[in-house]
């Protein structure tokens, strides 16, 4: 039986992230997955999506915006199936270099259906039926979760799909029920209405993104609607049935239902924790009644040496939440100094167009809690670098305690706003305020300068607006 400080289950971004900061400490490694090294992120989630965004915005600029950048075209023709095979090639090079990793790493990797037999072993069960017992001093459990679809919906991928079929699909529906509008959501309607594809987003909160300021919601809502594709805010889906030609999905809302067909749904409505049959109830691991494995700030369960991380989780359902997550983890285990994480204040990225990205909490969830707020704003209208670009819609907000300068969270919709997030949130944590970002000198004509009009604005000497 093969002797280990750590063996991880779940090789996504927590668990190959959480193995290599392991080896890295000193401890020897085993890392085990069912299925693919990276996890849904690399093989058929984050990664895949974001190659299928890229060709989407060309295929959006060409359709659509041909006369403002002065082209055109007798007969231009897409072939989807070539967009989504490069999403495949982006893929593939990612995993692979993971398994580089764990090689470089000195990490055993073992493939294959992980159960814990005891509070230092679990036993692996391979694709033929073989098994390998490993022993070890802490396990870190790290598996993810899957897509939540309530049992009435059959999911055939054909008809009615979740992420993992519309990601991997080479064929163009000609219409799709998008139900849910979170980030899975905005992400594919994007990408199918860039094609021409007629997309009707169902969400049965008040708002798209509804997790997001309000403002961000309204704004992604006229962006969408520009787009062509129609939003049913507040509607409650009933059922959803296939037919011959498709599906109907039956919404309702103020009492009155109607029916929506189209040729295919996506389920988008969130995901449900994979912590079901790994062993973990039998040996008295407290998971929550929505099946999260439940932690503490060290990333501990209530069991002694058995750790999880990630998804499985439900702190916040991010790649690099989980990543760092597998990082104080793997510290913890190996007694190396480390940090607490503050949750509310990770980064959140939405790729739709426009993007959206986010940390820390909104306007209202500040003055809900007592606070005296001032926002900083700035429109991307007003930014040489996104007039440039063709991308003037959306904005930057700030929101900041009046009284001592701290930031409390920040609101962006527009041109790769995923890309400027990152100055606001090590500001954040280094405990900035919004007139060192605004003495910070950006440098001219750059999208980033909207980050440092904004922390102008909440100064109350805003320049260019």
């Amino acid at each position: 039986m093969p002797d280990y400080d750590v063996v991880v289950l779940g090789a996504g971004p927590a668990g190959y992230v959480s193995a290599i900061r392991c080896a890295q400490l000193g401890l020897k490694t085993a890392i085990v997955d069912k299925r693919w090294l990276g996890g849904v992120c690399l093989n058929v989630g984050c990664i895949p999506s974001k190659a299928l965004l890229k060709n989407a915005e060309i295929a959006h600029t060409l359709r659509e915006r041909g006369k403002e950048f002065g082209f055109a075209f007798e007969n231009l023709t897409f072939d989807f199936s070539v967009a989504v095979k490069r999403s495949r090639q982006v893929s593939d090079r990612l995993t692979k270099g993971v398994g580089f990793l764990m090689k470089k790493n000195n990490i055993d990797v073992y493939m294959g259906e992980a159960k814990v037999t005891a509070a230092n072993a679990v036993r692996v069960t391979d694709a033929t039926g073989k098994t390998s017992d490993l022993k070890t001093k802490n396990i870190i459990v790290a598996t993810g979760a899957s897509a939540a679809v309530p049992g009435a919906w059959k999911v055939d991928g054909q008809k009615v799909v979740t992420y993992l079929e519309a990601i991997l699909q080479e064929k163009l529906p000609k219409s799709v029920v998008v139900i849910g509008s979170g980030a899975i959501g905005v992400e594919f309607s994007t990408v199918w209405s860039s094609y021409g594809v007629a997309v009707t987003i169902v969400e049965m909160l008040p708002r798209l993104v509804p997790l997001e300021d309000e403002e961000i919601s309204g704004e992604l809502a006229k962006a969408f609607k520009k787009r062509g594709i129609t939003s049913l805010i507040g509607h409650k889906v009933e059922a959803v049935e296939t037919t011959e030609a498709g599906v109907k999905v039956t919404v309702s809302a103020d009492g009155q239902t109607k029916v929506v067909e189209a040729e295919q749904a996506l389920v988008a409505i969130g995901f449900r924790p994979n912590s079901r049959g790994l062993g973990l109830e039998e040996m008295g691991v407290k998971i929550s009644e929505r099946g999260f494995v439940e932690i503490d700030e060290r990333m501990a369960t209530n069991v002694p040496g058995i750790w999880a991380i990630g998804d499985v989780t439900g702190k916040l359902m991010l790649a690099h939440v989980g990543s760092a997550q597998g990082i104080v983890c793997a510290e913890h285990i190996a007694g190396h100094e480390t940090i607490k994480l503050n949750y509310e204040m990770m980064p959140r990225a939405t790729y739709c167009q426009p993007q959206i990205a986010s940390f820390g909490i909104t306007e209202t969830q500040a003055k809900e809690r007592g606070y005296e707020v001032k926002i900083g704003r700035f429109p991307f209208q007003a930014n040489g670098k996104a007039l440039g670009l063709g991308e003037g819609s959306g904005f930057v907000k700030m929101v900041v305690d009046a009284k001592y300068g701290e930031i409390l969270g920040a609101h962006l919709i527009g041109p790769e706003v995923t890309e400027l997030l990152p100055e606001l949130t090590l500001a954040q944590m280094m405990e900035l305020t919004p007139a060192e970002i605004a003495r910070n000198v950006h440098a001219h004509p750059t999208l980033s300068e909207a980050l440092m009009e904004a922390a102008h604005g909440a100064e109350g000497h805003a320049i260019h607006i």
